[in-house]
């Protein structure tokens, strides 16, 4: 896999080891062709957002262990699918970003402009 980049085309940082997320399940919002959903937006989770992501049909809240997947809670860091996160700032319900660690292919679903205006690591 070539080094990954971030939205601002530098290396692409880790966004959650606790839970460990990703496609990949690296820590980090790595794609490939294989990641069909590009799971590539490192968000912070909120209730709000979690309700919805219910309210669509993607349980997020709760653990699959089958899956190995814990349960987001509010404040967990995900890498989210980049078309959810649009479809959940359409709906007025986007979480927050992590854009050192949003992989720079979300940009061929999301605007750089609206990520900035959720990000939590802009100074």
């Amino acid at each position: 896999m070539d080094l990954a980049r971030n939205v601002f085309g530098e290396p692409l940082e880790s966004c959650s080891d606790d839970p460990k997320t990703g496609f990949f399940r690296d820590g980090c919002c790595n794609t490939s062709d294989e990641d069909i959903g590009r799971h590539t937006v490192c968000t912070r989770v909120t209730r709000e957002f979690l309700e919805f992501s219910r309210s669509r049909g993607n349980d997020l809240s709760t653990p699959r262990e089958e899956f190995g997947f814990p349960g987001l809670r509010p404040g967990d860091q995900w890498c989210l699918c980049a078309a959810r996160w649009q479809e959940a700032l359409d709906a007025g319900a986007p979480p927050r970003v992590v854009l050192r660690a949003t992989h720079a292919a979300t940009l061929e679903i999301v605007s750089l402009d609206d990520l900035k205006q959720y990000a939590i690591d802009l100074s």
